[in-house]
């Protein structure tokens, strides 16, 4: 393929600058940069555009799953001194159950935490280093269309060091363009693909924390207390983490789903300042100020847009609702879209007619939904039970103790089944996913 090029306006005519590519990615997020990389291995020319400059923080837990490891490592990426977890540590009704990773022929058995700001910038730079040309400070506006209304590109401003626009328009073309561009997917929307209602939406918030405490395992608090003004402990919908990092901070937050009455009511930064005070005998957590307040954002789960492919643009990552039901990890379906949807685009640019590549490309949603889709419908079929927190009081009460069922649940929760395996915790989790309707 011939490389990118931007094609200058005619003299006084005040047209914006063409740039031509095969692909143009829009969001150098994980799952964007991550199929930037993969099409620039296929040989294929990809432009990749991010309206922040790196390094730039995104709100995130950090923690990476080894599903989500498995990925990172098949992307080649060089993970060298990055926080690693050996498993799960799970707090509620009382009791406190440490479960390590199960390591498998699919997964590693370690998984990791990485801050968004490192993360996403060392993703994007490997991109650059596999062949894609990035361009940071660049707000893409809208999609471009054919005559036939296909998506055949887009336009895009250029920002100045503080965020404002510079005035200079690019309009970007190319046979196939790919969002990630977030949850709120500002080129999903302009084409017609709304969120859906009948998908959870969760809420996430958090913030970093200095702790003299030293841990390599990811914490989480399956029942979250809060107090009111008067002192009294109570128990609020939604769940807790501390997950460490190399350099003596942690990551706190808290989530929550809209399956539960309270989701539009409750002020989850100050639930979590509450939570934090409870806490903070075990931890002597110290706000770190300097990476910011308390801040939150939301979490579109189950494939909460759709179609994930049509007329020229592909959905990968948030922008197409890839987050876990079961615990709000998004990071990892990312870099499998990312995997996946390159796959394809590259097998759809090599045949011969715009026909041919249209029925490759077709295939997108299908692949996903085989993928992911019967787990997704799980999660959401989970994510509804457990809207009553006193659901999930009673669940912690009686299940923890249980040691011997939590394996199970951990492989669920994370997503960590091995297909191939003969094991009846595997085989469970995968026929359960196979027979359940595709989300």
């Amino acid at each position: 393929m011939t490389s990118s090029s931007v094609a200058p306006s005619p003299s006084g005519s005040g047209a914006a600058p063409v740039e031509r590519a095969d692909v143009i990615v829009v969001g150098a997020g994980p799952g964007g940069s991550a199929t930037a990389a993969y099409l620039a291995d296929h040989g294929l020319d990809v432009v990749l555009l991010e309206k922040s400059a790196f390094p730039r923080d995104k709100i995130c837990g950090d923690g990476l799953t080894p599903r989500a490891t498995k990925e990172l490592i098949s992307l080649g990426v060089d993970t060298t001194g990055w926080q690693r977890t050996k498993g799960l540590r799970i707090k509620g009704g009382g009791h406190t159950l440490q479960l390590d990773w199960p390591e498998s022929d699919a997964f590693p058995g370690y998984g990791m935490v990485r801050t968004r700001a490192q993360l996403d910038e060392a993703l994007a730079r490997h991109a650059e280093s596999r062949g894609a040309l990035l361009h940071e400070r660049t707000s893409v506006s809208a999609p471009v269309r054919d005559s036939a209304g296909r998506v055949s590109g887009v336009t895009a401003k250029r920002l100045d060091d503080s965020g404002r626009a510079t005035g200079e328009t690019v309009t970007y073309r190319a046979p196939v363009v790919v969002a990630s561009d977030g949850v709120s997917s500002r080129l999903a929307t302009a084409v017609g693909r709304p969120k859906r209602e009948d998908r959870v939406m969760g809420v996430a918030v958090r913030a970093y924390y200095t702790t003299p405490k030293r841990d390599d395992y990811l914490e989480s608090h399956l029942e979250l207390w809060s107090r009111d003004d008067a002192g009294n402990r109570i128990l609020m919908p939604g769940y807790g983490w501390l997950f460490p990092l190399e350099d003596g901070r942690t990551n706190v937050g808290l989530g929550t789903l809209d399956t539960t009455s309270a989701f539009q009511k409750t002020d989850y930064k100050d639930v979590m300042r509450r939570w934090v005070e409870d806490i903070n005998p075990e931890w002597q957590l110290e706000h770190d100020e300097s990476a910011g307040p308390i801040r939150g954002a939301a979490l579109p789960m189950g494939f909460n847009r759709t179609p994930l492919y049509a007329d020229g643009l592909l959905l990968v990552g948030d922008s197409g609702g890839m987050v876990n039901p079961f615990n709000g990890e998004g990071i990892d379906y990312a870099l499998e879209a990312a995997r996946l949807g390159a796959e394809l685009v590259a097998q759809a640019m090599a045949r011969p007619s715009d026909a041919a590549r249209e029925r490759v490309l077709a295939a997108y949603p299908k692949v996903m939904k085989d993928e992911l889709g019967g787990y997704f419908t799980l999660g959401r079929w989970f994510a509804h039970a457990i809207g009553n927190p006193e659901v999930m009081r009673l669940a912690t009460k009686y299940g923890l103790p249980r040691t011997k069922l939590m394996p199970l649940l951990l492989k669920i929760m994370a997503n960590l089944a091995d297909p191939t395996s003969k094991g009846a915790s595997d085989r469970l989790i995968t026929t359960l996913s196979r027979l359940a309707p595709s989300a």
